[in-house]
């Protein structure tokens, strides 16, 4: 059927505000700081059949793209005719969205005139699910919480009272898990509301062939982009801490055939005995992520941009692990691989690559009681420096792949007996380059007051740094310790009363022959905090020289001097 391509557009913008608030909705109403603050969420438009039309502004690549081919899944169980206004459905099955048990996903069909004609969803990572806290120590997935199927959390609008009694009863939060579930709820009523308006303020009675429009059209624009490169196969590999003494291989070959890309993941290690696994709808979701977000960045994100990429890896591996493989950790592994994809498409991508980043998002846990017997527990999200791109330095302390933000210290202060008492950024651990990597950061947490308390690190990056590209230099690998010596990653450790745990995130790699660096650039560098004058002098061959006062407050520019070996000034 021919769609008006204006109708098309207005509508395709018009889609967008209305995810933006039904995002709004949700983190406006959110309990949580992994939601309210952090962002660990997405949201996104389905039509009748569940393809996805669109996402909100914000979002992780795990949660919206494995939501996309999630939906299949609620629309399977759900049939139509299985459905009514009011109603609202879940699942948390890690094989089927998003990977790990704590990531929930509440659908809600959108009914016109009696006739469902859309789904709004969204994924949130919930505070708790019960079992073990997250990390990588569990030995199966029955042990890392409660698995709920695809079920009907509202029925008619009315809350399934049941339901809800069993979450709260297996979770440590169930103020905060419930209260992200009726977020999640809202939201979706904001966006179902409003895409109803829309229909009725153009009157038709159906999303469907405007979706398949706005759907036909990204995948034509990444089919275009995928036609102007070279066809071929090509090859990464990266290794990972893994867990304890068990490293993890990485490897994929990609395939440009034309307008298709195949992204082949065999010879990567088999799935662990640990909680690190990752799901194939998770492999796939931070693949396709890759591939757009090197080829065709600014292609509109929806179900059509994942037609020409096919992604494959062995059941039983890493990547595609089979039920009942514990996989609370997931994205300890799954987001190291748009730095593995982007690698690979360095030959076919001339001056597009990317050098490794920190990758792997640390997330800690902290669970106690203060003096008074009343228990805590907190997820802190916090980030590592990207690396380096061709014509840019990386960025420091930002979540790459992911897109989270990290937990600000007045939330930890406030929701928790803790004290951060440091918070700054990691001088010298981005690694050097005519590009620099970006930054992590350094963080110190304390107790305040006697209290009872244990931290469960998961983090990476703690053996192997991020790689530079092109003679550029790796990033520094972080640190997760005490003063008496390093924590376990991955792994819950119960501390005193008077411990300082030290969490020092990695940085990115560098790009391109450090001593290609312009002086004028490493001389900022060195002003703003972010190298040392020894780094400045081995790494780059600059030696810089302050003239001002010492301990002045402002140092300006012109109160140094930076003399290259090159003899250039």
């Amino acid at each position: 059927m021919s769609v008006d391509p204006i109708l098309v557009g207005v509508l395709g913008n018009r889609l967008h505000s209305i995810l933006a608030e039904q995002q709004n909705a949700l983190v406006n109403t959110a309990f949580s700081s992994v939601v309210r603050e952090s962002l660990d969420l997405a949201c996104a438009v389905f039509d009748s059949r569940g393809e996805m039309i669109g996402q909100s502004v914000g979002g992780t690549p795990g949660h919206i793209n494995a939501m996309a081919t999630g939906m299949h899944h609620f629309v399977a169980a759900y049939p139509p005719k299985t459905l009514q206004p009011g109603d609202v459905l879940l699942t948390n099955d890690p094989w089927q969205t998003a990977g790990q048990i704590n990531d929930i996903t509440v659908a809600t069909p959108v009914f016109l005139r009696g006739r469902l004609v859309a789904w709004f969803a969204s994924c949130c990572h919930a505070p708790d699910i019960g079992g073990r806290l997250v990390s990588a120590e569990a030995n199966e997935v029955f042990e890392e919480g409660l698995r709920l199927p695809i079920m009907k959390f509202l029925r008619a609008g009315e809350v399934n009272a049941d339901l809800e009694l069993l979450i709260r009863a297996n979770v440590r939060t169930p103020e905060e898990t419930i209260g992200d579930l009726y977020a999640q709820v809202t939201g979706n009523e904001v966006g179902a509301a409003s895409l109803v308006r829309l229909l009725e303020e153009f009157a038709l009675d159906s999303l469907d062939d405007v979706a398949a429009e706005i759907m036909n059209r990204s995948e034509r624009a990444l089919r275009d982009a995928l036609a102007n490169l070279p066809d071929g196969t090509y090859t990464s590999e990266l290794v990972t801490d893994g867990f304890d003494d068990e490293e993890v291989v990485l490897k994929v070959a990609v395939t440009i055939d034309g307008e298709e890309i195949h992204l082949d993941f065999a010879g990567s290690s088999p799935q662990s005995r640990r909680g690190i696994n990752v799901v194939l709808n998770y492999t796939r979701a931070y693949a396709s992520f890759a591939v757009k977000a090197a080829i065709s960045p600014e292609v509109p994100h929806n179900a059509g941009s994942f037609r020409p990429v096919h992604v494959t890896a062995p059941e039983g591996s890493v990547l595609n692990c089979a039920p009942p493989a514990p996989v609370a950790s997931r994205h300890l592994i799954g987001h190291f691989l748009p730095s593995l994809l982007i690698t690979a498409l360095h030959e076919a991508l001339p001056g597009n690559a990317l050098a490794h980043s920190a990758d792997a998002l640390w997330m800690t846990i902290w669970r106690g009681a203060d003096a008074g017997g009343r228990e805590f527990m907190l997820n802190v999200f916090q980030t590592g420096g990207i690396g380096a791109r061709a014509t840019k330095d990386g960025l420091s302390t930002t979540g790459f792949p992911s897109g989270l933000r990290s937990t600000p210290t007045e939330v930890i202060e406030t929701m928790a007996p803790l004290i951060q008492r440091e918070r700054v950024l990691r001088r010298d651990s981005g690694g050097a380059g005519r590009w620099r990597g970006g930054l992590g950061q350094c963080t110190t947490m304390a107790a305040r007051g006697e209290i009872s308390w244990s931290v469960n690190g998961n983090v990476d990056r703690v053996l192997r740094p991020a790689s530079g590209v092109d003679s550029g230099h790796d990033g520094a690998v972080g640190r997760f310790e005490l003063a008496r010596g390093p924590l376990p990653s991955k792994s819950r450790v119960n501390l005193r009363p008077d411990d300082v745990v030290d969490v020092i995130l990695p940085g990115g790699g560098g790009y391109g022959d450090p001593f290609e660096r312009e002086p004028e650039a490493v001389l900022a560098d060195v002003v703003d905090g972010y190298v040392s004058v020894e780094a400045a002098r081995e790494l780059y061959g600059v030696e810089v020289t302050y003239h001002g006062e010492p301990g002045a407050l402002v140092r300006l520019p012109e109160d140094y001097t930076a003399v290259s070996s090159r003899g250039k000034r």
